[in-house]
C-alpha cells in the first residue's frame, strides 16, 4: 500500500490537512470522466448562455485532438478518467460568514480567511470545490465602482459583454491541451473590473479550497484594470492530502490599460498529491506596469509558468517567485516575458529550494521582437538544494529579434553553507532551526512583497518544509 501513495506525510500540515468528508445529501458530484455528456451536464448546471455552452463543446474538441504537453515533467500518471470535474456543495452562495454552511465555514476559520478578510481586505470571495460559497466586498470599495464578483454572475450579469469579449482570448483553448480542458469543464473564480483613475487601496482576495478527493479544480480568474487604475489581488490555495490523484488546472487573464497598475500575489500550498497545471497570463497597455509575487509550496508536479505581454510602450513587468520542492515533488515554473512595445523593460527574480529528492526546474522565456526598440530584460534565478539526493534545473530560453536591446541573464545554484550552520549552532541553534532561518533569509525577497500575513504563512510553510529536512 505505501508504493501507491501518491503523496508525502514527512511533516505536519494539519492547518491544510484537515478535512470534511463529502455526503451526497450536502454535494452534487458528477461522474468521473470526461466527454460531451458530461460537459453539456456542467454547462446546464450552471446555466451558460448559448455561447459559453458552445465555447465549452470547442474546447472539449480541442483538447481531444491535442497531445500531452512534452515540456515539462512526466504526467503519464494522471488519468483525466478518473477525476471527477465539477464537485457542487448544495448551498448558495453567501456574503455573510454566518450564512455559509457549518463544516466549509470551518474550514476557512481554520485557514484564516474571515480573520484576514477583517483585518486587512477590501473583499474576499472564498470557493470550495467547484463553486464560491462565500463573497463580499467593502460599501467604500463598491462606491468607487470597483466591480469585484463571482465569474458565474459576471457572465450573466450586467457585465456580460465585457466577459464575453476577454474570456480566454489571452489564453486560448488552442494554447495547450490543459488550457482547451479549462475551456470545457471550468467553473467559479473571480471577475474584478477597476475604472478608469480608481486606485484600490486595500488588496482584494480569492481563496480556493479543494476539498474533493480524485476531483479537479478549474476556477477561472478574469481581472480587466482601466486606464490609470491601480490594484493589488491576492489568490491563496490549498488542499487536504489524500492517496489518489487531484488535478488543478485554472486560469488566470489579466488586463492591464494604460499608465495602470496591477500586483497579483499567489500563494500555492496545494497538497503533494496534486497535479498543478495551471495557466497564467497578463497583457500590459502604454506605460502600465505588472506585478506578480508567486509562491509554489505544494503539489505532486507543477507546470507554472506566467506570462506577460509587454505591449504597449513604455509598459513594464516584475516577477518575484519562490519554490519549494520537498520528497515526492517535481515542480516544473518560472516566467515568460514577451516585449512587443517600444521602451519595455523586465525582471525576473525567482528563487528555488529542493530538499529530500525534490526537483525544482525553472524554466523561462525572454521574448524581444523586431519592434521592441529599447527593451530592456534582466533574469536572475538563484537554487539551493538541501542535500544531494535533491536536484535543481535551470532552462532559460532567449529569443531576441532585435539588436537594439538590452537583456542579461544570470543563474546561481549552491548548497548551505556548513560554516554558516556551525556559526549559528555556536549561538545555541539547534541545527533544524538553523537550516530554516538560513532557507528564510534565502527567501525573504519574496517574503517581503507580500503583504504582512501572507509573509507569516509563506515563513511558517517553509519552516514546515524544514521539519525532519536533517
Amino acid at each position: 500500500m505505501a508504493d501507491e501513495k501518491t503523496q508525502v506525510s514527512d511533516i505536519d500540515r494539519s492547518r491544510y490537512d484537515f478535512r470534511y468528508e463529502e455526503s451526497d445529501t450536502d454535494f452534487y458530484r458528477i461522474q468521473n470522466g470526461l466527454d460531451e455528456s458530461i460537459v453539456r451536464r456542467i454547462s446546464e448546471e450552471k446555466h451558460d448562455p448559448d455561447w459559453m455552452r458552445e465555447f465549452r463543446l470547442k474546447s472539449l474538441a480541442i483538447y481531444n485532438r491535442m497531445s500531452v504537453p512534452d515540456w515539462g515533467p512526466d504526467i503519464k500518471d494522471l488519468d483525466i478518467q478518473k477525476i471527477v470535474t465539477y464537485v457542487k456543495p448544495k448551498t448558495e452562495m453567501a456574503a455573510r460568514w454566518d450564512d455559509v454552511p457549518a463544516d466549509i465555514k470551518d474550514t476557512f476559520e481554520k485557514l484564516g480567511i474571515p480573520e484576514a478578510e477583517r483585518r486587512s481586505l477590501a473583499g474576499v470571495g472564498a470557493q470550495y470545490d467547484s463553486e464560491l460559497v462565500y463573497h463580499n466586498v467593502k460599501d467604500e470599495v463598491s462606491e468607487q465602482g470597483v466591480v469585484y464578483t463571482d465569474m458565474e454572475s459576471a457572465l450573466t450579469g450586467e457585465y456580460a459583454g465585457l466577459v464575453r469579449e476577454h474570456f480566454m482570448h489571452l489564453v486560448p483553448p488552442s494554447d495547450h491541451k490543459f488550457a482547451a480542458l479549462h475551456g470545457a469543464v471550468w467553473s467559479g473564480g473571480s471577475f474584478v473590473y477597476v475604472p478608469k483613475g480608481v486606485h484600490v487601496k486595500i488588496p482584494l482576495q480569492s481563496y480556493f479550497r479543494l476539498n474533493a478527493a480524485g476531483a479537479g479544480q478549474f476556477e477561472h480568474t478574469l481581472i480587466i484594470v482601466d486606464e490609470g487604475a491601480d490594484l493589488h489581488f491576492i489568490e491563496g490555495c490549498s488542499a487536504p492530502k489524500y492517496n489518489v490523484a487531484n488535478l488543478h488546472a485554472g486560469c488566470v487573464e489579466l488586463y492591464v490599460a494604460k499608465n495602470a497598475h496591477l500586483r497579483y500575489s499567489t500563494i500555492e500550498n496545494w497538497s503533494k498529491n496534486m497535479y498543478n497545471l495551471n495557466t497564467k497570463r497578463a497583457i500590459v497597455a502604454d506605460g502600465g506596469k505588472m506585478e506578480w509575487v508567486s509562491g509554489s509550496f505544494g503539489s505532486h508536479i507543477s507546470y507554472l509558468y506566467p506570462t506577460t505581454i509587454l505591449k504597449g510602450d513604455h509598459s513594464l513587468c516584475e516577477f518575484t517567485g519562490i519554490t519549494f520542492a520537498g520528497k515526492g515533488q517535481n515542480l516544473d515554473t518560472g516566467a515568460k516575458m514577451i516585449h512587443s512595445g517600444r521602451y519595455t523593460s523586465s525582471v525576473i527574480n525567482t528563487k528555488s529550494i529542493s530538499k529530500s529528492g525534490g526537483r525544482s526546474t525553472y524554466r523561462s522565456a525572454i521574448v524581444v521582437n523586431r519592434q521592441a526598440a529599447h527593451a530592456k530584460a534582466s533574469v536572475d534565478c538563484q537554487s539551493l538544494m538541501l542535500d544531494d539526493q535533491s536536484r535543481s534545473d535551470t532552462v532559460p530560453a532567449m529569443n531576441i529579434l532585435t539588436d537594439d536591446c538590452d537583456i542579461g541573464h544570470e543563474a546561481k545554484i549552491g548548497r548551505i553553507s556548513n560554516r554558516a550552520i556551525f556559526y549559528l549552532m555556536s549561538r545555541g541553534i539547534s541545527e533544524e532551526e538553523a537550516r530554516a532561518m538560513i532557507v528564510s533569509g534565502f527567501a525573504n525577497p519574496v517574503s517581503k512583497e507580500l503583504p504582512l500575513e501572507y509573509a507569516v504563512e509563506m515563513n511558517n510553510l517553509i519552516r514546515l518544509e524544514m521539519k525532519g529536512a536533517l
